[in-house]
Formats: C-alpha cells, structure tokens, sequence
C-alpha cells in the first residue's frame, strides 16, 4: 500500500484543516519545503499537496512553494488543488509534480479528464473525488453535486483515469478513522488505484485498509500530531 504523507499549503505555509474549513485551520510549518524534506529522511516514497488557496481561488495559488518542494525532494509528488486548465497541469508538470489531481473539473466536464489523460498520460491525471455522503463535492468542498462518487468514478475509469483520490470530507482532519467501507467499494466496483484520504488516526486505520486490498492511504494531521510514525508505517505497508 503505497503512504502519502500530505503538505497542505495556505498562505505558502503548512498548515491543516477540520473539515475542509479554514477557520479551523493550524499552521505547523512557514517552510512546507523543510517538511517535506523531512517526510522524505523519514521513508516518505510519495508526497500529497494540496494547494488550499488554489481550491478556493480556481487556479494555483502556491506555484512559488510548490516549485521549491519539488526541488528539495526527490521523490514524487502528486498536487491539488484549484488545477482546472490544460494550461495549470501543464505548469505544474514542468514545476515537477509528477501527478496532478482534477477535483472541481472532473464534474462540471468530466470529458476534460479523458484529454488530459490522451495528452500528458493516465499516470500523469488523478481524479480527486471528494464526497460527503457519497455525493460528490467541488468549489473546495463549497458545494455538494448532484453526482455519486461511484458514477464519477466509473465514467473516470471509462476515460483510462487510474488513480483516484478519495476524500470522505465529513472525515478530514477530524482523526476519526477513514472510510473503510466506502473506499473498499470504490476499489471493488471500479477495479481502480482508489487512495484513501480523509480520518486516518493510527496505525490500526491503515492496517484496515491494508487488510482490505486499498491501494493508497494520504495521512496528514496523524503525522504532524505524532500519532503515526511514518518510518515504522512505511516499514509496514509499503514493504510487506
């Protein structure tokens, strides 16, 4: 099970929220670039950005921040956040971001993922499918759609998408173990690399995703509050 440890960028800082909501937001770090370096002494194989600014706004907003953290590491990085122009992907592609999540765009055209998946490559596209209830969300979790998680991502697949990220909002950041079921549907209707996001609090919640074949898991506020240690979860599930 590949471990995605999230930076989540607001005002070119680290910081994480409840719930999507910025006004429960804390900062951990003014230098994202400096955690990141440290997710990756730490085992960390793959990073989860999140440009919180750009969700809002509808383009990037952190472009500054992200392109330093691609030069400090050198593992890959998936970003998102606001990205919704041929023109952003291609950016933060030659920033060096190795993968590049469509949230808001994938809904309101979910064709625009097929063309950037025919252009740039199905490794380089992820559909970020975040819900509350099991329906879809866009707009920074603003509003709530009219569009199932699982339609969504059956028509992604239908366009050679491979990699979804799946965020179970009413569980982001609140440490209260992530969705198990609704993921281990997602993975099992669609046959996709569906990541988890959202609720993980300990070893014992990736331990249950693992044990139900889910391909990725993104931690955030577990890390940063010291309830998971990445090297021992890395160790675990990512080599076993």
């Amino acid at each position: 099970m590949q471990l995605y440890p999230a930076i989540d960028m607001k005002d070119g800082k680290c910081v994480r929220l409840r719930q999507g909501a910025f006004q429960e937001m804390t900062v951990y770090s003014d230098a994202p670039e400096k955690v990141a370096a440290y997710w990756q002494e730490q085992g960390a194989s793959f990073l989860h950005l999140v440009d919180l600014d750009g969700a809002l706004a509808g383009h990037s907003v952190n472009a500054p921040v992200i392109e330093k953290i691609a030069k400090t590491v050198s593992i890959p990085i998936e970003l998102g956040g606001g990205i919704r122009t041929r023109e952003s992907v291609q950016t933060m592609l030659s920033l060096g971001v190795k993968r590049v999540i469509i949230g808001t765009k994938a809904v309101e055209r979910p064709e625009f993922l097929r063309e950037l998946a025919d252009e740039f490559g199905p490794e380089a596209i992820v559909a970020g499918i975040d819900a509350r209830d099991g329906w879809v969300a866009i707009q920074g979790w603003e509003e709530i759609s009219k569009i199932r998680a699982l339609d969504l991502s059956l028509q992604m697949k239908d366009f050679g998408i491979r990699h979804i990220v799946y965020t179970d909002i009413s569980r982001d950041g609140m440490l209260s173990g992530p969705n198990v079921e609704a993921t281990k549907a997602l993975t099992k209707e669609t046959g996709l690399d569906i990541i988890a996001s959202g609720g993980v609090s300990c070893i014992e919640d990736l331990e249950q995703l693992y044990r139900e074949d889910i391909c990725g898991a993104i931690i955030g506020k577990a890390l940063y509050e010291k309830r998971i240690d990445l090297k021992e979860a890395v160790a675990r599930f990512e080599h076993r």
